[in-house]
């Protein structure tokens, strides 16, 4: 059913992820690597951080379930919802594949990562 008064009526979708949620919809998993369910997360704060009062920090990330990130917002709202964490989907991130699987560089608010 349509929520306007004139069929012309149009409406802004601010929040994808909760327009997915409301209506059902998943993310794509072979198109975002990330499946819908609890992430396992390890983290250790990226080598080069060196300014405790910055209000972001730089992290790698390691994810034991076999999940991939090939979408950052994706990743970010999942963590969000999951962690707490505010992941920046403004600015670069990397990943690094080695033997012991795959870590990603990316930065993230640093008082989100405490609650």
């Amino acid at each position: 059913m349509w929520p306007g008064e004139w069929s012309s009526h149009l409406f802004v979708i601010d929040d994808l992820d909760e327009y997915a949620k409301a209506h059902g919809i998943k993310h794509d998993v072979q198109r975002t690597g990330l499946a819908e369910h609890v992430h396992q997360v390890r983290w250790t704060k990226a080598g080069g951080e060196q300014n405790p009062r910055s209000p972001y920090i730089g992290i790698e990330v390691v994810l034991d379930c076999g999940c991939t990130i090939e979408s950052l917002g994706v990743f970010a709202a999942q963590m969000r919802e999951q962690k707490g964490w505010a992941v920046v989907t403004s600015v670069g991130w990397s990943r690094c594949s080695g033997p012991e699987g795959t870590t990603y560089s990316l930065r993230v608010r640093r008082k989100s990562m405490t609650s």
